[in-house]
């Protein structure tokens, strides 16, 4: 097994005068501990604000179990209905008080990483503590590089925020924002999911696991930016967190990305008759499964591409497709969804 040393420098003062030193090869046993990249869908976060606190407990207990098992966890969440909230609170805020712009997407998209974070990092410190485990728990607002000539800018497909009238739908295009009419309740804002490019705060996450600490990071996809120079601009768009998330995988070198969901099993034919759950799939089988349209778009298809992306760029890591229930029973091989 690969082993990593730190050389402690002991200085002391001898009676000749002379100052002397003994170097000490110390090993740091948490280096050998394998890494995961925890991906936490909608589903284990809820929508509201109870039903957050809800659910975040029990994944923490799922996550303090990979702990406990000597894994060396980040994680990152989903924030879909969290930053669809904001955005519609702070939009009504803009209408109340005139003076007051609505809060760009990038803003919201930072509110909602602060405020999952938050509870996340209570309630995974209270769970390893309750454990006996002392592990500082550290939530790091993340900033993804996008292309601003990312195809997803002219082809919108994510929508957001409230129900608007036809006057007010028309005010958001005069802005150049996209809108769609959504059946009879009103039109909605669409906006871009552009694929991400690079983690702005990956050495600050290498950093932190360096020092042992659990890191929640790329919440919702990251915080979507575009390099202008030295400055970083907030894009008005959304990243697909499980892109995001074999993005981080890949550049910590993180032995497993485990994406949580709402099944136990990745299935062919999924919702029918012939539905046929997976046990092991390779890159090749996704790839053609893709390719067959067996997988559904803001689903499960985003968690099959990110398995591809990452084992493409880490051939000797491995995949898990499971819900925040069989993660337990997965990782002991007694319910393998594995790419």
């Amino acid at each position: 097994m690969f082993c990593s040393y730190i050389y402690l420098f002991i200085i002391r003062w001898e009676a000749s005068g002379f100052w002397s030193y003994q170097i000490i090869l110390t090993e740091v046993s948490n280096m050998n501990n394998k890494k995961i990249v925890v991906a936490l869908g909608h589903n284990a976060l809820g929508s509201t604000f109870p039903e957050q606190k809800a659910a975040v407990k029990k994944a923490a207990a799922a996550i303090a179990d990979l702990i406990e098992a000597k894994y060396q966890v980040v994680i990152t969440h989903s924030n879909g209905p969290q930053v669809g909230m904001i955005h519609a609170a702070m939009t009504e805020y803009s209408l109340l008080e005139p003076d007051n712009t609505v809060a760009p997407m990038s803003i919201c998209s930072a509110m909602s990483q602060g405020y999952i974070g938050y509870d996340l990092q209570n309630e995974l410190r209270t769970e390893l503590l309750n454990r006996g485990i002392y592990k500082p728990v550290t939530t790091l607002i993340t900033q993804v590089r996008v292309d601003p000539f990312d195809a997803a800018f002219s082809q919108p497909s994510k929508v957001i925020g409230r129900y608007m009238t036809e006057e007010e739908a028309k005010a958001e295009q005069k802005k150049n924002n996209h809108v769609i009419k959504d059946g009879d309740k009103g039109y909605r804002r669409i906006i871009a999911a552009p694929r991400p490019m690079e983690i702005y705060e990956l050495d600050a996450i290498k950093a932190l696991l360096d020092a042992d600490q659990i890191v929640i990071a790329c919440g919702g996809g990251g915080i979507p930016v575009l390099q202008q120079g030295t400055r970083l601009k907030g894009a008005s768009a959304v990243i697909e967190k499980d892109l995001t998330s074999a993005c981080l995988a890949e550049g910590i070198q993180a032995d497993m990305l485990l994406l949580l969901t709402g099944v136990e099993k990745v299935a062919l034919n999924f919702n029918t008759p012939q539905e046929t759950p997976l046990d092991h799939l390779s890159v090749e089988e996704a790839t053609k499964y893709i390719e067959d349209g067996q997988f559904t778009t803001g689903a499960m298809l985003p968690k099959i591409e990110a398995s591809i992306s990452y084992l493409t760029a880490n051939p000797s890591g491995s995949v898990l497709i499971t819900s925040l229930e069989c993660v337990s029973g997965a990782l002991r091989g007694l319910s393998l969804i594995h790419i």
